[in-house]
């Protein structure tokens, strides 16, 4: 299957890539793609970063904050009522 980049940055970031990496540009694709779904991947989740930021600024959260809210409240938020 063939990739046409169109896009100059692009194809300039792709060519910069692969002499750094000292590969060809189809190689240079692979690599940086994987590099790209692995930091996808790894990067935390919105609950971590809640998590993160709490502990950070001191935030507690009581009990009640962590227990689901009943269907009724988003049927309000969404207008199906």
């Amino acid at each position: 299957m063939t990739l046409n980049v169109s896009n100059s940055e692009a194809d300039a970031l792709t060519r910069r890539f692969a002499r750094i990496a000292g590969v060809g540009i189809t190689d240079a694709i692979v690599i940086a793609m994987k590099e790209a779904i692995a930091r996808r991947r790894e990067a935390e989740t919105a609950q971590e970063t809640a998590t993160r930021l709490r502990k950070k600024y001191g935030v507690t959260l009581p009990p009640a904050a962590r227990r689901p809210l009943p269907r009724e409240a988003f049927d309000e938020i969404w207008g199906d009522r």
